[in-house]
């Protein structure tokens, strides 16, 4: 019993994790637009249009981690 207990407070921590991922995004996301739609389009717009791609990576990573913790669960 034990075991599972460890796989979901894991599967926990990586949705917590993902909420925190999900919230940078929004926050970088309103940032970059706020500076597309002044035409302020410089090395900032472009550094947070970077960030936004490699967490929109990191989240799918985290997610499909999610994922095979879930499968591993229901062999527990």
């Amino acid at each position: 019993m034990a075991k599972i207990d460890e796989v979901k407070g894991y599967i926990n921590t990586l949705r917590a994790y993902l909420n925190i991922i999900i919230a940078i995004i929004l926050a970088l996301g309103a940032g970059i637009s706020k500076l597309y739609l002044s035409e302020d389009i410089n090395i900032i717009f472009w550094i947070g249009f970077i960030l936004i791609i490699i967490l929109i990576i990191l989240f799918i990573i985290i997610a499909r981690h999610i994922h095979k913790n879930i499968k591993k669960l229901k062999g527990l």
